[in-house]
């Protein structure tokens, strides 16, 4: 269905992808695995037609493919998902699926044609989705739907999905699994981006593995494994799960009581939620997306008024409403880092060069500043150097300080977020999902920075919705659903069937 021969694109002294060869049979899901800035994202979107090739000839269904022309890639049947939705948020799903593909200039018409359309698609495939629902109003799986929606509309007989459950909970991804199987099923051809070796083995029939942009092996997925192909992604055999026993806590860093909170149309997001933080500890936050873990995590960061309750830092009670807010710069100044669950929104200036993301928050450190710190003149020197040994620790690519924070992959953005909050050798670290979206040698990296920070003293805070991560890291997990605290364990009575008790109660104790 697919044949890339002999693919190379470069990005000014970036070899993104090597001569790369791909082919991929007609009604079969291809999964496409390797480490962050291997070149899978760039491949396929010269498949796309978002790059032109170097070198290279592209055909579908033994076709040629003119390069570099998404409107022909969409016309010879290719649609894309891409790892950050693509969808205008004020529009509604129908104004989404329509958008580039009216029928004419009066859209009533088309609009009532798409929504027949659009529903007979939502019901074929198990893709159902309200059309009149406003983007910005529908949760992550839902969205992705949409997507997908999107290029079943514009007629895609081969859908590329670039880490589609990179932002998704575990039940949704289940569900996305599902309806692959379905696509496939039905002739669809799914080319599949992600770095969840389970998911590859679950879902795909092949499986290829790019490393420094070359394909580097392709394997019948049932002869594979998940040891063999982490070791085919980064050259090395891979080590994650326990380290050692669990640590032993010191004094208390952070300490919160009876907070609570309610967003703007009432709802109560956290309700008495009491937690202590102590250092040389790493505590999880285990549970299902949307249950209290972010409003947690943003409200300890400074990044929310806290409402009811009050939290004290060390020996000052520093966020009790007399003298709220308290804002992020403020607690950084206090020891206090924070990685955010969303990168770009949060994490990052996308429009930025990576030397200016790798300073946000700390333009005031005396390494990168020149004169007087009340001056606020930065040494934009020390800051691309400081930036550089961020790269080199954290193995960040294209490790070049000059590189627009918004052309890495996701994964990439992320190492270099974790780099510039672990850098300072904070006391307090509150950190969430924090290997979203990053490869397995990437997560091995992480892991082994956050055991670290940990004996070296600091109380980390870890939000994630993977078990895997959760079991694995922290000493101790604490299960949160519908905004409450649901259970409590040390790491070593903790398993997924109890933590999964915990979230699935909504009120029960461990």
């Amino acid at each position: 269905m697919i044949a890339l021969r002999g693919i190379h694109k470069r990005f000014g002294s970036v070899h993104a992808n090597r001569g790369v060869t791909l082919e991929v049979a007609p009604g079969s899901i291809h999964a496409l695995i390797g480490e962050n800035g291997a070149g899978k994202s760039t491949l396929m979107a010269v498949l796309y037609g978002l790059h032109p090739p170097d070198e290279g000839t592209i055909e579908v269904a033994g076709r040629a493919l003119k390069p570099g022309s998404a409107r022909d890639a969409i016309a010879a049947g290719i649609g894309m998902v891409h790892q950050h939705f693509m969808l205008v948020e004020r529009f509604t799903v129908l104004e989404n699926i329509v958008l580039g593909a009216e029928q004419g200039f009066v859209l009533g018409p088309s609009l009532a044609a798409a929504r027949r359309e659009v529903l007979r698609l939502a019901a074929e495939f198990g893709l159902e989705v309200d059309p009149d629902a406003v983007a910005a109003e529908l949760p992550v799986g839902v969205l992705q739907r949409v997507e997908i929606l999107k290029a079943l509309y514009r007629g895609a007989k081969v859908l590329i999905l670039d880490e589609p459950t990179g932002v998704l909970t575990p039940q949704e991804a289940d569900q996305l699994m599902r309806m692959l199987r379905q696509l496939k099923s039905r002739g669809t051809t799914v080319l599949l981006i992600t770095h969840k070796l389970r998911e590859v083995l679950a879902v795909s029939d092949r499986v290829t593995v790019m490393r420094a942009g070359e394909v580097v092996a392709t394997r019948e997925t049932a002869a594979t494994t998940e040891a063999e192909l982490a070791e085919l992604m980064v050259g090395r055999k891979v080590r994650l799960g326990r380290e050692g026993p669990a640590a032993v806590a010191g004094a208390a860093v952070l300490t919160a009581r009876g907070l609570g909170w309610r967003d703007a149309q009432g709802v109560v997001r956290l309700s008495d939620i009491d937690l202590s933080l102590r250092a040389g500890e790493i505590v999880g936050v285990a549970g299902v997306s949307g249950n209290g873990q972010s409003e947690l995590l943003e409200l300890l960061a400074g990044l929310r008024p806290l409402q009811t309750g009050e939290i004290a830092l060390a020996a000052d009670a520093v966020h009790q409403r007399a003298v709220w807010p308290l804002d992020p710069h403020r607690l950084r100044q206090l020891g206090v880092a924070h990685v955010p669950e969303d990168r770009h929104r949060l994490g990052l200036v996308l429009a930025f060069e990576a030397w200016e993301s790798a300073a946000l928050g700390y333009t005031d450190d005396a390494a990168i500043t020149r004169g007087p710190a009340a001056l606020g003149l930065l040494d934009h020197g020390a800051m691309r150097a400081q930036c550089a040994e961020m790269m080199a620790a954290f193995d960040v690519r294209p490790p070049d300080p000059a590189w627009r924070s918004a052309k890495f992959s996701g994964g990439n953005q992320q190492k270099l977020v974790i780099a510039r909050e672990l850098r300072r050798a904070p006391r307090l670290l509150l950190i969430g999902q924090p290997t979203r979206g990053v490869d397995i040698g990437a997560i091995e990296t992480i892991h082994r920075a956050l055991r670290r920070l940990r004996d070296a003293g600091c109380a980390v805070l870890l939000v994630s919705t993977e078990l895997d991560e959760i079991l694995a890291l922290a000493d101790r997990i604490v299960v949160m659903s519908q905004g409450r605290i649901t259970g409590e364990m040390m790491r070593d009575d903790a398993d997924e069937v109890t933590i999964g008790r915990c979230m699935g109660q909504g009120g029960a104790a461990a």
